[in-house]
Protein backbone atom coordinates (compact mmCIF):
# COMPACT_ATOMS: atom_id res chain seq x y z
CA UNK A 1 0.00 0.00 0.00
CA UNK A 2 1.32 3.52 -0.97
CA UNK A 3 1.12 6.28 2.27
CA UNK A 4 0.59 10.07 1.39
CA UNK A 5 2.58 13.05 3.44
CA UNK A 6 0.65 14.27 6.26
CA UNK A 7 -1.27 17.84 5.95
CA UNK A 8 -1.19 20.17 8.26
CA UNK A 9 -5.00 21.19 8.92
CA UNK A 10 -5.10 19.20 12.21
CA UNK A 11 -2.94 21.33 14.09
CA UNK A 12 -4.62 24.23 12.88
CA UNK A 13 -7.83 22.58 13.91
CA UNK A 14 -6.90 21.61 17.22
CA UNK A 15 -5.21 25.01 18.43
CA UNK A 16 -9.15 26.19 17.68
CA UNK A 17 -11.28 23.32 19.43
CA UNK A 18 -9.08 23.57 22.11
CA UNK A 19 -9.36 27.23 23.09
CA UNK A 20 -12.97 26.80 22.48
CA UNK A 21 -15.49 26.98 24.78
CA UNK A 22 -17.56 24.06 24.28
CA UNK A 23 -21.34 23.79 25.96
CA UNK A 24 -24.21 22.34 26.35
CA UNK A 25 -26.84 23.02 24.61
CA UNK A 26 -29.99 23.17 27.08
CA UNK A 27 -33.56 25.40 27.58
CA UNK A 28 -32.68 27.30 24.09
CA UNK A 29 -28.97 28.16 26.12
CA UNK A 30 -25.38 27.40 25.89
CA UNK A 31 -24.16 26.23 28.97
CA UNK A 32 -21.47 24.59 30.76
CA UNK A 33 -22.38 21.54 32.91
CA UNK A 34 -23.97 21.85 36.20
CA UNK A 35 -21.11 20.62 37.82
CA UNK A 36 -18.73 21.99 35.97
CA UNK A 37 -16.66 19.44 35.40
CA UNK A 38 -15.11 18.15 31.85
CA UNK A 39 -13.91 15.38 29.97
CA UNK A 40 -10.74 15.23 27.48
CA UNK A 41 -11.48 14.56 24.26
CA UNK A 42 -7.96 13.12 22.20
CA UNK A 43 -7.72 12.43 18.57
CA UNK A 44 -7.39 9.34 16.61
CA UNK A 45 -5.34 11.18 13.94
CA UNK A 46 -3.04 13.14 16.35
CA UNK A 47 -2.60 11.28 19.78
CA UNK A 48 -3.33 14.73 21.65
CA UNK A 49 -6.28 16.07 23.92
CA UNK A 50 -8.27 18.34 21.34
CA UNK A 51 -10.65 19.51 23.66
CA UNK A 52 -12.34 19.59 27.16
CA UNK A 53 -16.09 19.11 26.60
CA UNK A 54 -19.09 19.63 29.07
CA UNK A 55 -19.68 15.92 31.41
CA UNK A 56 -23.22 16.09 31.74
CA UNK A 57 -24.67 14.53 34.69
CA UNK A 58 -28.33 13.68 35.96
CA UNK A 59 -28.95 17.38 36.64
CA UNK A 60 -28.17 18.65 33.15
CA UNK A 61 -30.23 15.97 32.60
CA UNK A 62 -33.09 16.83 34.32
CA UNK A 63 -32.47 20.13 33.63
CA UNK A 64 -33.30 19.31 29.83
CA UNK A 65 -35.83 17.44 30.16
CA UNK A 66 -38.17 19.80 32.42
CA UNK A 67 -37.11 22.24 29.69
CA UNK A 68 -38.55 20.26 26.92
CA UNK A 69 -41.68 19.29 28.70
CA UNK A 70 -42.31 22.94 28.87
CA UNK A 71 -41.33 23.31 25.10
CA UNK A 72 -43.75 20.60 24.36
CA UNK A 73 -47.26 21.93 24.79
CA UNK A 74 -46.36 24.72 22.07
CA UNK A 75 -44.16 22.99 19.61
CA UNK A 76 -46.61 19.45 19.32
CA UNK A 77 -49.47 22.43 18.35
CA UNK A 78 -46.96 24.63 16.22
CA UNK A 79 -48.42 23.83 12.70
CA UNK A 80 -46.77 21.26 10.76
CA UNK A 81 -45.76 23.48 7.93
CA UNK A 82 -43.92 25.62 10.39
CA UNK A 83 -42.10 22.42 12.08
CA UNK A 84 -41.19 21.55 8.31
CA UNK A 85 -39.52 25.07 7.38
CA UNK A 86 -37.79 24.95 10.80
CA UNK A 87 -36.24 21.83 9.63
CA UNK A 88 -35.56 22.81 6.56
CA UNK A 89 -33.75 25.96 7.64
CA UNK A 90 -31.55 23.55 10.17
CA UNK A 91 -30.80 21.47 7.15
CA UNK A 92 -29.88 24.59 5.35
CA UNK A 93 -26.95 25.63 8.31
CA UNK A 94 -25.71 22.09 8.50
CA UNK A 95 -24.94 22.37 4.46
CA UNK A 96 -23.43 25.64 5.55
CA UNK A 97 -20.87 24.22 7.77
CA UNK A 98 -20.71 21.01 5.71
CA UNK A 99 -16.65 21.52 5.67
CA UNK A 100 -16.30 22.83 9.43
CA UNK A 101 -18.73 19.92 10.65
CA UNK A 102 -16.79 17.37 8.74
CA UNK A 103 -13.11 18.64 9.84
CA UNK A 104 -14.43 18.12 13.80
CA UNK A 105 -15.75 14.79 12.84
CA UNK A 106 -12.30 13.86 10.85
CA UNK A 107 -10.77 15.52 14.03
CA UNK A 108 -12.27 13.79 17.28
CA UNK A 109 -13.44 10.49 14.97
CA UNK A 110 -11.28 9.78 12.41
CA UNK A 111 -13.04 9.41 9.33
CA UNK A 112 -11.03 10.91 6.37
CA UNK A 113 -11.75 14.60 5.57
CA UNK A 114 -13.54 13.85 1.97
CA UNK A 115 -16.43 11.25 3.57
CA UNK A 116 -16.90 13.25 6.52
CA UNK A 117 -17.71 16.64 4.25
CA UNK A 118 -19.77 14.40 3.07
CA UNK A 119 -21.41 12.63 5.95
CA UNK A 120 -22.75 16.18 6.92
CA UNK A 121 -24.52 16.81 3.96
CA UNK A 122 -25.55 13.47 4.04
CA UNK A 123 -27.80 14.52 7.42
CA UNK A 124 -28.72 17.97 6.04
CA UNK A 125 -30.31 15.33 3.33
CA UNK A 126 -31.95 13.62 5.92
CA UNK A 127 -33.28 16.49 7.54
CA UNK A 128 -34.90 17.31 4.25
CA UNK A 129 -36.33 13.84 3.65
CA UNK A 130 -38.79 14.13 6.85
CA UNK A 131 -39.83 17.61 5.67
CA UNK A 132 -41.12 16.08 2.40
CA UNK A 133 -42.71 13.12 4.41
CA UNK A 134 -44.60 15.09 6.77
CA UNK A 135 -47.55 14.54 5.15
CA UNK A 136 -47.66 10.22 5.97
CA UNK A 137 -48.60 12.04 9.34
CA UNK A 138 -52.02 12.41 8.21
CA UNK A 139 -53.69 9.25 10.17
CA UNK A 140 -56.56 7.34 8.21
CA UNK A 141 -60.52 6.78 8.24
CA UNK A 142 -61.47 3.43 8.43
CA UNK A 143 -64.84 1.86 7.62
CA UNK A 144 -65.80 -0.06 10.91
CA UNK A 145 -69.19 0.38 11.31
CA UNK A 146 -72.47 2.20 9.90
CA UNK A 147 -73.48 5.63 11.29
CA UNK A 148 -70.06 6.74 12.60
CA UNK A 149 -67.12 7.90 10.92
CA UNK A 150 -63.90 6.21 12.70
CA UNK A 151 -60.87 7.87 12.47
CA UNK A 152 -56.86 7.97 13.29
CA UNK A 153 -54.62 10.83 13.96
CA UNK A 154 -50.75 10.44 14.84
CA UNK A 155 -49.90 12.40 17.70
CA UNK A 156 -46.44 13.40 19.01
CA UNK A 157 -45.39 11.49 21.78
CA UNK A 158 -43.65 13.88 23.94
CA UNK A 159 -39.66 14.19 25.55
CA UNK A 160 -38.09 11.53 23.16
CA UNK A 161 -34.27 10.48 23.07
CA UNK A 162 -32.20 9.81 20.63
CA UNK A 163 -28.25 8.40 21.18
CA UNK A 164 -25.69 7.87 17.85
CA UNK A 165 -22.56 6.44 17.77
CA UNK A 166 -19.07 7.51 16.69
CA UNK A 167 -18.65 6.41 13.21
CA UNK A 168 -21.29 8.61 11.40
CA UNK A 169 -21.44 11.83 14.07
CA UNK A 170 -22.63 14.61 12.42
CA UNK A 171 -24.65 12.49 10.36
CA UNK A 172 -26.86 10.80 12.82
CA UNK A 173 -26.86 14.55 15.09
CA UNK A 174 -28.71 16.14 12.25
CA UNK A 175 -30.46 13.23 10.55
CA UNK A 176 -31.68 11.91 13.74
CA UNK A 177 -33.10 14.54 15.23
CA UNK A 178 -35.45 15.13 11.68
CA UNK A 179 -38.01 12.80 12.38
CA UNK A 180 -39.27 13.61 15.90
CA UNK A 181 -38.96 17.21 15.56
CA UNK A 182 -41.16 16.79 12.04
CA UNK A 183 -43.38 14.61 14.45
CA UNK A 184 -43.87 17.48 16.97
CA UNK A 185 -41.32 16.07 19.72
CA UNK A 186 -38.54 17.58 21.74
CA UNK A 187 -35.30 15.86 21.65
CA UNK A 188 -32.39 14.97 23.73
CA UNK A 189 -29.63 14.16 21.77
CA UNK A 190 -26.79 12.17 23.27
CA UNK A 191 -23.61 12.27 20.87
CA UNK A 192 -20.93 10.02 21.42
CA UNK A 193 -18.44 10.25 23.56
CA UNK A 194 -15.49 9.65 21.59
CA UNK A 195 -16.70 12.07 19.04
CA UNK A 196 -18.60 14.77 20.72
CA UNK A 197 -17.80 18.46 18.76
CA UNK A 198 -19.57 18.09 15.69
CA UNK A 199 -22.74 17.78 17.58
CA UNK A 200 -21.82 20.50 20.27
CA UNK A 201 -21.51 22.67 17.09
CA UNK A 202 -24.41 21.87 15.49
CA UNK A 203 -26.29 22.85 19.16
CA UNK A 204 -24.89 26.45 18.73
CA UNK A 205 -25.47 26.68 14.90
CA UNK A 206 -29.22 25.99 15.65
CA UNK A 207 -29.36 27.58 19.72
CA UNK A 208 -30.97 30.97 18.21
CA UNK A 209 -33.77 28.78 15.25
CA UNK A 210 -35.52 26.17 17.80
CA UNK A 211 -37.58 26.95 20.05
CA UNK A 212 -35.86 26.63 23.66
CA UNK A 213 -36.18 23.17 24.72
CA UNK A 214 -37.36 21.74 21.52
CA UNK A 215 -33.39 20.37 21.21
CA UNK A 216 -30.91 19.74 24.10
CA UNK A 217 -27.49 18.58 22.98
CA UNK A 218 -25.71 16.11 26.15
CA UNK A 219 -22.24 14.77 26.00
CA UNK A 220 -21.25 13.06 29.02
CA UNK A 221 -17.54 10.93 29.54
CA UNK A 222 -19.07 7.82 29.78
CA UNK A 223 -22.22 5.33 29.61
CA UNK A 224 -23.45 7.83 32.84
CA UNK A 225 -25.24 10.34 30.99
CA UNK A 226 -26.76 8.33 28.79
CA UNK A 227 -28.06 6.02 32.02
CA UNK A 228 -29.83 9.21 33.16
CA UNK A 229 -31.56 10.04 29.89
CA UNK A 230 -33.05 6.24 29.79
CA UNK A 231 -34.33 6.03 33.27
CA UNK A 232 -35.85 9.21 33.87
CA UNK A 233 -39.23 8.86 33.97
CA UNK A 234 -40.51 11.77 31.57
CA UNK A 235 -38.41 10.84 28.08
CA UNK A 236 -40.83 8.05 26.72
CA UNK A 237 -39.19 7.30 23.63
CA UNK A 238 -35.38 6.44 23.08
CA UNK A 239 -33.68 5.61 19.79
CA UNK A 240 -30.54 4.01 19.94
CA UNK A 241 -27.53 3.22 17.52
CA UNK A 242 -24.52 1.31 18.74
CA UNK A 243 -23.56 -2.12 20.26
CA UNK A 244 -26.01 -5.11 21.25
CA UNK A 245 -24.99 -5.42 24.92
CA UNK A 246 -25.64 -1.87 24.84
CA UNK A 247 -29.19 -1.81 23.44
CA UNK A 248 -30.08 -4.33 25.69
CA UNK A 249 -28.28 -2.50 29.10
CA UNK A 250 -30.96 0.25 27.48
CA UNK A 251 -34.37 -1.89 27.50
CA UNK A 252 -33.29 -3.28 30.88
CA UNK A 253 -32.75 -0.16 32.22
CA UNK A 254 -35.83 1.69 30.07
CA UNK A 255 -37.71 -0.78 31.83
CA UNK A 256 -37.03 0.17 35.30
CA UNK A 257 -38.44 3.21 35.34
CA UNK A 258 -41.32 3.25 33.08
CA UNK A 259 -43.07 1.63 30.02
CA UNK A 260 -41.30 2.92 27.40
CA UNK A 261 -41.17 2.42 23.19
CA UNK A 262 -37.53 1.68 22.54
CA UNK A 263 -35.87 1.29 18.70
CA UNK A 264 -32.78 -0.45 18.41
CA UNK A 265 -30.24 -0.19 15.42
CA UNK A 266 -27.81 -1.95 16.38
CA UNK A 267 -24.39 -4.76 15.44
CA UNK A 268 -24.09 -6.96 12.48
CA UNK A 269 -22.12 -10.02 11.17
CA UNK A 270 -23.04 -9.44 7.74
CA UNK A 271 -22.92 -12.04 5.26
CA UNK A 272 -21.95 -11.29 1.06
CA UNK A 273 -22.43 -14.54 -0.44
CA UNK A 274 -21.04 -15.16 -4.01
CA UNK A 275 -22.29 -18.06 -6.10
CA UNK A 276 -20.09 -19.48 -8.42
CA UNK A 277 -22.00 -17.95 -11.59
CA UNK A 278 -21.63 -14.68 -9.95
CA UNK A 279 -18.50 -12.09 -11.63
CA UNK A 280 -15.43 -12.79 -9.69
CA UNK A 281 -14.30 -9.57 -10.24
CA UNK A 282 -17.38 -7.62 -9.66
CA UNK A 283 -17.42 -9.61 -6.59
CA UNK A 284 -14.18 -8.54 -4.95
CA UNK A 285 -15.27 -5.03 -5.46
CA UNK A 286 -18.14 -5.40 -3.99
CA UNK A 287 -16.75 -7.14 -0.96
CA UNK A 288 -14.32 -4.36 -0.40
CA UNK A 289 -16.72 -1.73 -0.80
CA UNK A 290 -19.17 -3.60 1.24
CA UNK A 291 -16.81 -3.55 4.05
CA UNK A 292 -16.60 0.10 4.32
CA UNK A 293 -12.41 0.44 4.52
CA UNK A 294 -12.89 3.88 4.17
CA UNK A 295 -14.19 4.22 7.73
CA UNK A 296 -11.84 1.60 8.92
CA UNK A 297 -14.74 -1.12 8.48
CA UNK A 298 -16.39 0.70 11.43
CA UNK A 299 -19.91 0.54 10.36
CA UNK A 300 -23.11 -2.05 11.87
CA UNK A 301 -23.87 -2.59 8.26
CA UNK A 302 -20.41 -4.21 6.66
CA UNK A 303 -20.54 -7.43 5.00
CA UNK A 304 -17.61 -8.38 7.31
CA UNK A 305 -18.24 -12.39 5.99
CA UNK A 306 -17.39 -13.00 2.86
CA UNK A 307 -19.47 -16.44 1.70
CA UNK A 308 -17.45 -16.94 -1.54
CA UNK A 309 -18.63 -20.58 -3.59
CA UNK A 310 -15.31 -22.83 -3.25
CA UNK A 311 -14.73 -22.43 -6.90
CA UNK A 312 -14.63 -18.53 -7.11
CA UNK A 313 -12.48 -18.49 -4.23
CA UNK A 314 -8.88 -17.77 -5.24
CA UNK A 315 -9.89 -15.42 -8.29
CA UNK A 316 -12.09 -13.28 -5.54
CA UNK A 317 -8.97 -13.20 -3.28
CA UNK A 318 -6.29 -12.34 -5.18
CA UNK A 319 -8.53 -9.75 -7.01
CA UNK A 320 -9.30 -8.54 -3.40
CA UNK A 321 -5.78 -8.23 -2.22
CA UNK A 322 -4.84 -6.00 -5.70
CA UNK A 323 -7.82 -3.40 -4.78
CA UNK A 324 -7.24 -3.09 -1.19
CA UNK A 325 -3.62 -2.47 -1.86
CA UNK A 326 -4.40 0.33 -3.86
CA UNK A 327 -5.99 1.96 -1.40
CA UNK A 328 -3.45 4.69 0.46
CA UNK A 329 -3.32 5.14 4.11
CA UNK A 330 -2.19 8.34 5.63
CA UNK A 331 -3.18 11.42 7.29
CA UNK A 332 -6.92 11.30 7.23
CA UNK A 333 -6.70 14.83 6.57
CA UNK A 334 -5.13 14.46 2.97
CA UNK A 335 -7.99 14.09 0.28
CA UNK A 336 -5.70 11.35 -0.99
CA UNK A 337 -6.38 9.04 1.68
CA UNK A 338 -8.41 6.28 1.80
CA UNK A 339 -8.86 4.62 5.39
CA UNK A 340 -9.44 6.51 8.14
CA UNK A 341 -8.27 6.20 11.96
CA UNK A 342 -9.88 3.63 14.15
CA UNK A 343 -12.39 6.03 16.89
CA UNK A 344 -9.85 5.43 19.85
CA UNK A 345 -7.25 3.19 22.05
CA UNK A 346 -9.78 0.85 22.64
CA UNK A 347 -11.09 0.50 19.68
CA UNK A 348 -7.54 0.17 18.04
CA UNK A 349 -6.39 -2.31 20.39
CA UNK A 350 -9.92 -4.20 20.07
CA UNK A 351 -8.95 -4.79 16.53
CA UNK A 352 -5.36 -6.21 17.12
CA UNK A 353 -6.82 -8.70 19.65
CA UNK A 354 -9.44 -9.87 16.83
CA UNK A 355 -5.99 -10.29 14.86
CA UNK A 356 -4.30 -12.42 17.29
CA UNK A 357 -7.55 -14.60 18.20
CA UNK A 358 -7.93 -14.97 14.15
CA UNK A 359 -4.29 -16.19 13.73
CA UNK A 360 -4.65 -18.40 17.28
CA UNK A 361 -7.88 -20.19 15.80
CA UNK A 362 -5.90 -20.73 12.34
CA UNK A 363 -6.77 -18.06 10.09
CA UNK A 364 -4.11 -16.08 7.77
CA UNK A 365 -3.73 -12.33 6.82
CA UNK A 366 -3.35 -12.36 2.99
CA UNK A 367 -3.67 -8.75 2.97
CA UNK A 368 -3.00 -5.86 6.09
CA UNK A 369 -2.95 -8.36 9.47
CA UNK A 370 -0.50 -5.49 11.69
CA UNK A 371 -0.60 -1.85 12.59
CA UNK A 372 -0.46 0.57 9.70
CA UNK A 373 3.26 2.01 8.84
CA UNK A 374 3.62 5.39 7.39
CA UNK A 375 0.55 6.96 9.33
CA UNK A 376 2.24 9.13 12.05
CA UNK A 377 0.03 8.69 15.51
CA UNK A 378 -3.12 7.87 13.57
CA UNK A 379 -4.89 4.84 15.17
CA UNK A 380 -4.88 3.13 11.55
CA UNK A 381 -4.94 -0.87 10.76
CA UNK A 382 -5.24 -1.43 7.46
CA UNK A 383 -7.51 -3.31 5.78
CA UNK A 384 -7.06 -7.12 6.81
CA UNK A 385 -8.35 -10.04 4.30
CA UNK A 386 -8.36 -13.58 6.33
CA UNK A 387 -8.69 -16.51 4.62
CA UNK A 388 -8.75 -20.08 6.01
CA UNK A 389 -11.72 -18.90 8.09
CA UNK A 390 -14.23 -21.30 9.38
CA UNK A 391 -17.97 -20.41 10.11
CA UNK A 392 -17.54 -21.26 14.28
CA UNK A 393 -14.33 -19.28 14.57
CA UNK A 394 -15.22 -15.72 16.57
CA UNK A 395 -14.02 -14.32 14.20
CA UNK A 396 -16.96 -15.20 11.68
CA UNK A 397 -19.35 -14.82 14.85
CA UNK A 398 -18.25 -11.46 16.67
CA UNK A 399 -18.73 -8.08 15.37
CA UNK A 400 -15.36 -6.52 15.53
CA UNK A 401 -16.70 -3.24 14.39
CA UNK A 402 -12.73 -2.90 12.12
CA UNK A 403 -11.24 -3.60 9.21
CA UNK A 404 -11.10 -7.34 9.18
CA UNK A 405 -12.79 -9.15 6.31
CA UNK A 406 -13.44 -13.04 6.85
CA UNK A 407 -13.68 -15.16 4.09
CA UNK A 408 -15.05 -18.57 3.98
CA UNK A 409 -16.11 -21.00 1.50
CA UNK A 410 -19.04 -23.05 0.47
CA UNK A 411 -20.23 -25.76 -1.54
CA UNK A 412 -24.32 -25.74 -1.63
CA UNK A 413 -26.85 -22.92 -1.21
CA UNK A 414 -28.30 -24.39 1.75
CA UNK A 415 -24.76 -24.39 3.15
CA UNK A 416 -24.62 -20.83 2.33
CA UNK A 417 -27.88 -19.60 3.87
CA UNK A 418 -27.00 -21.79 7.47
CA UNK A 419 -23.56 -19.89 7.62
CA UNK A 420 -24.85 -16.62 6.73
CA UNK A 421 -27.76 -17.09 9.55
CA UNK A 422 -25.98 -18.78 12.08
CA UNK A 423 -24.72 -15.75 13.94
CA UNK A 424 -26.58 -13.77 16.59
CA UNK A 425 -26.75 -11.08 14.41
CA UNK A 426 -29.14 -9.93 11.32
CA UNK A 427 -29.20 -6.91 9.60
CA UNK A 428 -27.69 -6.77 6.36
CA UNK A 429 -26.63 -9.41 3.73
CA UNK A 430 -25.54 -9.66 -0.05
CA UNK A 431 -26.65 -11.76 -2.35
CA UNK A 432 -24.35 -12.13 -5.62
CA UNK A 433 -26.07 -14.17 -8.37
CA UNK A 434 -27.06 -13.92 -12.01
CA UNK A 435 -29.76 -16.34 -11.47
CA UNK A 436 -33.16 -14.27 -10.73
CA UNK A 437 -34.80 -17.69 -8.94
CA UNK A 438 -31.94 -17.91 -6.57
CA UNK A 439 -31.37 -14.40 -6.17
CA UNK A 440 -35.15 -14.20 -4.78
CA UNK A 441 -34.86 -17.39 -2.95
CA UNK A 442 -32.04 -16.73 -0.61
CA UNK A 443 -32.94 -13.21 -0.45
CA UNK A 444 -36.08 -14.20 1.44
CA UNK A 445 -34.00 -17.14 3.43
CA UNK A 446 -31.93 -15.03 4.89
CA UNK A 447 -32.18 -13.93 8.56
CA UNK A 448 -31.48 -9.85 7.72
CA UNK A 449 -33.81 -6.71 7.58
CA UNK A 450 -32.00 -5.14 4.61
CA UNK A 451 -30.99 -7.24 1.24
CA UNK A 452 -28.92 -6.33 -1.41
CA UNK A 453 -29.12 -8.58 -5.08
CA UNK A 454 -25.83 -7.78 -7.02
CA UNK A 455 -24.99 -4.89 -4.59
CA UNK A 456 -23.29 -3.94 -1.23
CA UNK A 457 -23.38 -0.84 1.54
CA UNK A 458 -25.73 1.30 -0.40
CA UNK A 459 -28.26 2.84 1.58
CA UNK A 460 -31.67 4.46 -0.30
CA UNK A 461 -33.49 7.07 1.70
CA UNK A 462 -36.78 5.96 2.04
CA UNK A 463 -36.29 2.26 1.90
CA UNK A 464 -36.44 0.56 6.01
CA UNK A 465 -32.92 -0.13 7.38
CA UNK A 466 -33.05 -1.93 10.89
CA UNK A 467 -32.23 -5.31 11.76
CA UNK A 468 -33.61 -8.49 13.12
CA UNK A 469 -32.36 -10.52 16.11
CA UNK A 470 -29.55 -8.97 18.35
CA UNK A 471 -29.07 -6.39 15.36
CA UNK A 472 -32.74 -4.27 16.73
CA UNK A 473 -35.72 -3.20 16.85
CA UNK A 474 -37.57 -0.63 14.78
CA UNK A 475 -36.70 0.49 11.15
CA UNK A 476 -35.16 4.22 10.29
CA UNK A 477 -34.16 5.97 7.03
CA UNK A 478 -38.07 6.07 5.92
CA UNK A 479 -41.45 6.74 6.74
CA UNK A 480 -41.52 3.93 9.58
CA UNK A 481 -38.68 5.96 11.45
CA UNK A 482 -41.33 9.22 11.09
CA UNK A 483 -44.38 7.26 12.56
CA UNK A 484 -42.06 5.25 14.84
CA UNK A 485 -42.09 9.20 16.62
CA UNK A 486 -46.03 9.22 17.12
CA UNK A 487 -48.52 8.09 18.89
CA UNK A 488 -51.82 6.62 17.07
CA UNK A 489 -55.31 7.78 18.33
CA UNK A 490 -58.51 6.25 16.86
CA UNK A 491 -61.39 8.57 17.22
CA UNK A 492 -65.00 7.26 17.00
CA UNK A 493 -67.37 9.83 15.83
CA UNK A 494 -71.33 8.30 16.21
CA UNK A 495 -73.80 10.71 13.74
CA UNK A 496 -77.28 8.68 14.14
Amino acid sequence: MTTTEAAPRSEVLTRSTRTHDWRLLVGGELVASRSGTTFDDPSPVTGEVVAAVPDAGAEDVDAAVRAARAAFPAWSRTPLPERVALVREIARRVRAHADELGDLDTLDGGNITRLARADAVAGAAMLDFFADAAHALGGRTVPASEGALHYTTQQPIGVVARIVPYNHPIMFAAGKIAAPLVAGNCVLLKPPHQAPLSALRLGELIADLVPPGVVSVLTGAGAATGDAIVRHPDVRRIAFIGSASTGRRIQEAAAQTGVKDVSLELGGKNALIAFPDADPLAVAAAAVRGMNFSWSGQSCGSTSRLLVHRSLHDRVVAEIVRLVGELRLGDPFDERTDVGALVSEEQYAKVLRYLDVARADGATAVAGGAPADGVGPALVVPPTVLTGVTATMRVAQEEVFGPLLSVITFDTEDEAVAVANGVEYGLTAAVWTDDLRRAHRVAAAVEAGYVWINDTSRHHVGLPFGGVKSSGLGREESVEELIGFTETKAVHVGYR
